[in-house]
């Protein structure tokens, strides 16, 4: 099934405001100090990037499934590699 020119842009879209939403929520309860637009989608969480530590693992875990209602378990870690990684499973859980 191809997909309309419509549909990518509305998907695009739709994919642009989750992205925002989820640099909101890392800023806002990770209690971060960097403006949540300065988020590059490919931005490592980790490391180099964000520097996130374990703790703040727990807490983004906790606070996606509060807010977007999609679990992170123990085998999806490997989403929490990057912001696009984190979309993706989002967007895969609720699909």
């Amino acid at each position: 099934m191809t997909m309309t020119l419509d549909e990518a842009t509305r998907r695009a879209g739709a994919r642009q405001q989750l992205a925002r939403e989820v640099k909101e929520l890392l800023v806002e309860r990770l209690s971060l100090d960097v403006d949540p637009a300065a988020i590059g989608d490919d931005q490592p969480l980790f490391g180099r990037g964000l520097e996130l530590d374990s703790i703040d693992t727990l807490e983004l875990a906790m606070a996606v499934e509060d807010v977007f209602g999609v679990t992170i378990t123990d085998d999806d870690t490997h989403s929490l590699l990057s912001l696009n990684r984190l979309v993706d499973h989002i967007e895969a859980a609720r699909s």
